[in-house]
């Protein structure tokens, strides 16, 4: 999740991350254990058909910190092209 926390872009909840995946620009999808399956179905489903990776995460709160929020988030998506650049 370290490449999350330091992504220059990202897409942060349901819709936005539902957004990106249908553009075709999610490299990878987090998805938070504690939501409801109403809200991360359709997102899993997505990321599925498109091959993209889902990354399971324990809670809706550590998601959303690792995003840089102060609440909690459903889902969130490293979006293409948004590596910190740094050398890994």
């Amino acid at each position: 999740m370290e490449d999350l926390r330091q992504a220059r872009r990202r897409a942060v909840g349901a819709r936005e991350t539902l957004k990106h995946l249908s553009q075709g620009d999610a490299q990878r999808v987090y998805i938070a254990r504690d939501a409801d399956d109403h809200v991360t179905g359709p997102v899993r489903q997505q990321a599925m058909d498109a091959g993209v990776e889902v990354v399971e995460v324990e809670s809706m709160q550590i998601l959303g910190r690792a995003c840089g929020i102060d609440v909690g988030a459903a889902a969130a998506a490293l979006i293409g092209g948004g590596e910190s650049g740094a050398d890994h």
